[in-house]
């Protein structure tokens, strides 16, 4: 784990309870703690998806719902536009939203998919798209995220950075909440984010499994290769 970068300020990352998981015989109802309907109205109450899996012994929660990949355009670590469904179509795709200046999760998750990701032969490493979008764009500029990657992941990851409520939209849209970083009167820089990860398919380019910030690096390692072929771990 690398530790991120400092910008002065006392910084900590608070993660709510944004995806929840209700038991059902073998079915799960996942509920984003804001979820977005198809009309775009904000839905606070209602399931996201449903899903079936065993956390208690895997690390994967496949759903039976799968997200639609979000159409989002936005700006790599080159200072370029990025348009996430075109760029990634027909590629195994993780994505996952944090910011740099988080002092856990963030950079935890990026290192873990890192080691996972060395041990793939070199043509599944090729074939593998990890992206981070930042929840904090204000600070994670794309010189700033072309800087912090590599370190805390791995060179081969995309960044992406943009307007937040354009940011903080597709996040909703495949379950996951984030809110604007705000300072406290302490001088702390708070960021909620939810620290899921969720792999697209590169059959159907839909998000059809979560993962859990505490997944570690040789769960990712036994998962992925699973993953690049388009199969449920």
């Amino acid at each position: 784990m690398h530790s991120p970068k400092s910008d002065g300020e006392p910084r900590r990352s608070r993660r709510a309870p944004l995806i929840a998981a209700l038991a059902v015989t073998a079915a799960f109802a996942v509920a984003a703690g804001v979820a977005v309907s198809q009309n775009g109205d904000t839905d606070t109450g209602s399931p996201v998806s449903q899903v079936s899996a065993e956390p208690k012994t895997r690390a994967a929660t496949v759903l039976t719902q799968p997200f639609a990949k979000p159409d989002l355009v936005l700006t790599d670590t080159g200072g370029k536009k990025y348009d996430l469904r075109k760029e990634t179509k027909g590629r195994p795709t993780l994505i996952y939203f944090g910011y740099t200046h988080c002092p856990d999760v963030c950079p935890l998750t990026m290192s873990n998919l890192a080691i996972a990701r060395k041990q793939l032969p070199e043509a599944d490493r090729d074939k593998l798209q990890v992206v981070f979008v930042t929840t904090d764009p204000e600070r994670d500029t794309a010189a700033e995220l072309a800087k912090w990657l590599p370190s805390a992941g791995d060179p081969s990851f995309v960044g992406l950075t943009g307007d937040f409520p354009t940011i903080q939209a597709g996040a909703r849209r495949i379950g996951i909440g984030i809110d604007a970083p705000k300072k406290e009167k302490d001088g702390t820089v708070v960021s909620m984010h939810g620290a899921q990860v969720v792999a697209f398919s590169p059959k159907t380019d839909q998000g059809y499994v979560l993962y859990g910030e505490d997944t570690t690096a040789d769960e990712w390692a036994a998962d992925l290769p699973k993953l690049i072929k388009g199969e449920k771990p």
